[in-house]
């Protein structure tokens, strides 16, 4: 094993760098913290992994890896101590599952509170500019700065954050972190006193949004101490003390969690996949998939929330499948029969067409599914 440290280029501020950030400090994984420039993100950066996008991590052997769930597995193989994947069958699949809606669904909430509250904006500009432009002049730097809010804030309507929605994602957020509260003030992380996966991709929203932008800090996430505690846990790196829940077990606090995840979350993963299916026959072999297809409809809260479909959601949910899909045949009626009891089933008949991931973008690689795969063994 080298001595050389891995390198982190990325933010603060950014929604995928706290999750790998919290992972590494865990892991007590030796690594070297680079706020990302503007020529290490347009142009070193994209020339190493073909995408302009934050984080990057840069093995000792100068492999420059992308995308925060690629790292995990890349990092959790080379370093196995303090493992964050659960054995057992159930805690596994929740985890992952977890991981799947910290990366996908909480998008649209942390990107309304942090655009939506002119107060945040002074943080941004100040991080951002320093870290982009680091050795310029301060006009400059708000003109680089207020250039990539503009282009994320035109990112706001194709991911759900429109004006007659916002009273429903505020009542939603408020909600779900109401329930999260009432768990950590029993458990220290998701699933007992140790991190998994799931936390790790929970923490991605909350580390670096929620928890650090000045207006949902204040008023989502001060009021809920509990939440607080466990969100600097995460960021400190400090070691587990405990273990996972016994027996394959989860707790019940998050029983509404995961049954909001398959009210939820499932559906929208449902309606991306029809999407997908209907314009597979259009695509060469091959060849990526849009980035954005059309618009999707899904509960949230009792109301339908609205936003563009995307298909490397699935991507995302191949994931857990793919654990599942793995597992003996007890184990796997183990997991089912959790699903059902949260309202999950519909997640097993899905019949995703086999994806790869292409940077920010999946392709379909034939037509044999997950869904195929599991079935043989049940």
């Amino acid at each position: 094993m080298t001595s050389k440290p891995y390198q982190l280029h990325g933010w603060h501020l950014s929604y995928f760098t706290g999750k790998v950030m919290c992972y590494l400090n865990y892991k007590k994984i030796p690594y070297d913290y680079q706020q990302v420039n503007f020529w290490t993100l347009t142009r070193t950066g994209k020339r190493k992994t073909g995408e302009v996008v934050m984080p990057l991590l840069v093995t000792p052997e100068e492999t420059w890896l992308q995308d925060s769930s690629v790292m995990i597995d890349h990092l959790e193989a080379r370093f196995p101590q303090a493992p964050v994947i659960p054995h057992s069958p159930v805690q596994k699949f929740a985890s992952y599952l977890m991981e799947a809606w910290g990366d996908e669904w909480w998008v649209p909430i942390a990107m309304h509170t942090r655009w939506n509250y002119p107060e945040n904006y002074a943080l941004f500009e100040r991080e951002a500019g320093a870290a982009l432009l680091p050795h310029f002049p301060r006009f400059v730097q708000k003109r680089a700065v207020a250039y990539i809010a503009s282009k994320l804030r035109g990112m706001l309507h194709a991911v759900g954050v429109r004006p007659e929605q916002h009273k429903m994602m505020n009542e939603w957020t408020i909600t779900m972190l109401d329930l999260l509260e009432q768990h950590f003030a029993k458990h220290n992380y998701l699933f007992g006193d140790a991190p998994t996966i799931g936390d790790f991709g929970l923490v991605g929203t909350m580390y670096g949004h929620l928890g650090r932008d000045p207006w949902p800090a204040r008023v989502l996430v001060a009021p809920r101490p509990q939440l607080r505690a466990w969100i600097d846990r995460m960021a400190s790196g400090k070691a587990a003390t405990g273990h996972l829940l016994a027996d394959d077990t989860l707790a019940a606090t998050l029983t509404p969690v995961f049954k909001a995840i398959c009210t939820e979350f499932i559906p929208m993963v449902a309606a991306i996949n029809e999407q997908v299916k209907a314009v597979q026959v259009q695509i060469q072999p091959g060849k990526a998939l849009p980035r954005r297809l059309e618009e999707i409809s899904m509960p949230m809260g009792g109301q339908q929330f609205s936003r563009v479909a995307l298909p490397y959601t699935l991507w995302m949910v191949q994931r857990c499948l793919d654990q599942l899909a793995a597992m003996n045949a007890a184990e796997q009626a183990k997991v089912r029969l959790w699903l059902h009891s949260v309202g999950g089933a519909d997640l097993l008949t899905l019949d995703i067409p086999r994806l790869r991931r292409v940077g920010l973008r999946v392709a379909i690689e034939h037509q044999q599914t997950n869904d195929t795969r599991i079935l043989k063994t049940a």
